[in-house]
């Protein structure tokens, strides 16, 4: 039905105006039919057929105040993203080895559907890098990585900006450096090293625990860093504490002096400009229902959904 309205004379208007009220929150001011036509230049009783539509369609109800405007008391992101010609909202997030990614997995989704049954869907990836830069190149809507991560990246390319922050520990329990050896307390010269350049956190805190060591850095696939380390191909590594511990292996792993917590909050990013997205995001997903969810994934408490 909704398609078939966008196919339609009003269509065009209808889809600015729904990405224009994405912007808004529930209890906002909306701008005037006046606003309306400067900020996307189209005549005011085509923006008056298209507003009434969106109001017919429950999209969107709103209360007029007379001279203070009209403020909206009702608002369906769901089929305003559908009229929007958007559909579904896709991000991108690390691939759910761990518990702890499970459950942030687990929390956005459940989040997303008690807001109006908002489609998110997830799409995992590694690298912190490859996803950001499938958001910058339009491929996906959101990523997720560490706040550090995301701090690394943007002070490089202010083209993206952080949305939503969780909190330390909702992305990772903590890094730490893994041996092969069980006796190895510390990084030494000479060792084989590896290294996740598609990783941000992987790739600046190995860098960093290596500083001042004549070390070999080993290319890896940061999904193959346990089976590395136990077959001996490599030395050492860093590695997130969690994946040891949910898969009970039997690795001599050493904790990082000075170690940065930002590497353990989960951030949300999207492109700079796109307020629309940014609105629906920051309704969708609420921080506590996530890390309540996620908390209940850890304990083993529900099982994971995403």
């Amino acid at each position: 039905m909704i398609k078939e309205q966008l196919l339609s004379k009003n269509g065009t208007a209808t889809m600015k105006l729904s990405r224009e009220l994405l912007k808004y929150s529930i209890g906002e001011r909306i701008p005037t039919i006046s606003e309306f036509v400067e900020n996307i230049h189209l005549a005011r009783g085509t923006i008056q057929n298209a507003l009434r539509n969106l109001v017919d369609s429950k999209a969107i109800a709103f209360e007029s105040k007379g001279h203070m405007g009209s403020y909206i008391i009702k608002k369906n992101n769901s089929v305003l993203l559908e009229f929007a010609g958007i559909g579904n909202v896709v991000g991108a997030m690390p691939l759910p080895y761990s518990k702890r990614y499970e459950g942030l997995a687990s929390g956005i989704i459940i989040s997303a559907e008690n807001q109006n049954k908002m489609p998110i869907n997830l799409a995992y990836m590694r690298g912190a890098k490859n996803r950001i830069m499938m958001v910058e190149k339009g491929r996906y809507d959101f990523a997720i990585v560490s706040r550090y991560a995301a701090e690394k990246y943007i002070s490089d390319n202010d083209s993206m900006e952080i949305i939503i922050g969780f909190g330390e520990d909702s992305y990772t329990g903590k890094h730490v450096i893994m041996f092969h050896s069980n006796k190895t307390k510390e990084i030494q010269n000479g060792m084989r090293v590896g290294i996740d350049e598609d990783s941000y956190d992987q790739m600046f805190l190995t860098k960093n625990v290596c500083k001042g060591k004549k070390v070999e850095y080993v290319p890896i696939d940061y999904s193959r860093t346990i089976e590395l380390i136990k077959h001996g191909d490599i030395d050492a590594t860093i590695m997130n504490i969690d994946e040891v511990i949910d898969k009970k292996q039997n690795i001599n792993c050493v904790d990082i002096k000075g170690y940065n917590k930002k590497n353990t909050e989960a951030v949300i990013v999207v492109s700079k400009g796109n307020e629309g997205l940014k609105s629906v995001l920051c309704e969708a997903i609420d921080k506590k229902t996530v890390l309540n969810i996620q908390k209940l994934v850890l304990e083993d408490k529900i099982i994971p959904r995403y």
